[in-house]
Parts: structure tokens; sequence; C-alpha cells
């Protein structure tokens, strides 16, 4: 576990890979891959089932890579994501006793807005880092600068994000970074193609290192 806050390590990597996997038996080799190509860092979603063992595993085999739980809906799977040992949890919406649980649970949430009344929720809450989520839906870079006018608060924008726009949202001075599932296609994950991941997360943690 770093020292560092949760803020700085997002800043640090910039890219956040958003990953749905349905066996747990290939989240080491995912993550090793990840790893080996320069981005230590994944967000595992709850979307599946292999979603808790999927965490677990990966932190026992890489106790130094940032890990979160996405898609957390439910308090029931606050402690499951704390179980499997999180760095931090995401969830696509705001729901205040979500939130409020895993501030008790001591865990940090990431909750998704897309409007002021949300961020304006998120912050009587007392949070100041938020998904905006979904991104290109939401109005895109457009949307997340008129925010960051208004509100100090930081943004991980997450949905519709690619290689072809990450630069424009991490242009943006709130934004701390990107989550993004175009490196981590959950084809390719099924597949067990390590080496076109590789690729596909080099050159992204490549073209990142040149901003």
């Amino acid at each position: 576990m770093s020292n560092l806050s949760l803020e700085q390590q997002l800043r640090n990597v910039k890219v956040v890979p958003v990953i749905a996997i349905k066996d747990a038996a290939l989240a080491v080799p995912l993550a090793k891959t990840l790893v080996d190509n320069g981005l230590p860092c994944a967000e595992v979603t709850f979307r599946t089932e292999a979603g808790q063992e999927s965490i677990r595993l990966m932190r026992e085999a890489y106790p130094d890579m940032l890990i979160g739980a996405g898609t957390v809906l439910t308090t029931q799977q606050v402690d499951q994501a704390i179980e499997a040992g999180v760095d931090f949890i995401v969830s696509p919406g705001l729901n205040p006793t979500v939130v409020k649980y895993a501030q008790q649970r001591g865990v940090v949430i990431v909750p998704g807005v897309n409007n002021p009344s949300l961020v304006e929720q998120a912050m009587e809450l007392g949070l100041k880092t938020l998904k905006f989520f979904p991104a290109s839906a939401s109005g895109g870079t457009a949307m997340l600068k008129a925010l960051s006018a208004v509100y100090p608060v930081e943004f991980m924008p997450t949905g519709g994000v690619s290689a072809a726009n990450i630069e424009s949202y991490l242009d943006i001075p709130s934004v701390l970074a990107c989550g993004g599932t175009w490196m981590v296609p959950s084809d390719l994950i099924d597949a067990q193609d390590w080496a076109t991941i590789g690729k596909l997360v080099e050159e992204v943690v490549s073209a990142l290192a040149e901003q």
C-alpha cells in the first residue's frame, strides 16, 4: 500500500483500466500484464460474479498495486470490496447510504455524478473526488469545464473515454485520471490474449508519458 493519497496515486497513473472479468483465474495474469507494461492499477467491477475473488487474487499477487472495486451499488458490496483488499471503491451514481457506509468503514469512495446538483450533494457528504459518469453522454469536456469552474472538486471521467480523447480530458486541471476499458477489452481477457492487452496498455502509457 502506498503512502500517497488516492488523489496523488490517480494523478500518477493518469488512466484507470476498468475491468469486467468473468473468470477469477485470469485475474493474476491480467494484473501481471498491467504491471509489466507500466500501469499498476485496476478498477475491477462488481458487474460479474468473479469481481470480489479477482480483487483478492490481484491484491495477494501484487500488494503494491492500486486496486479499486467498481460498480459498487450496495453496502454488502462495500463489505465484499474491503474484505478483498481494495484501496478505493467506485460507484456509477451517488447513493448517500452507500457513501456514508463506506465512510464509516474507512474506505475511500468515488461516486458518480454528472450535474451540478449531484456535485453539491457529494460535497455535502464531505467528498472531494468524484467520478464523472457517463462522461461523453453527459457533455464530455465541456460539461466538466463548466462544473470545474464552479466547484472545488476533482474528477475521474469514465464512460466514452478513449485513446482518441483522453488527453483532452487530462488537460482539464480538475481531472485526476480517466477510467477506460479500451486497453482491457473483455473479449481479449476471455481469450487470454495478454500480448495484445500488453500492447494496448503500453501504447496508452507511452502516449500519456509524453503529455
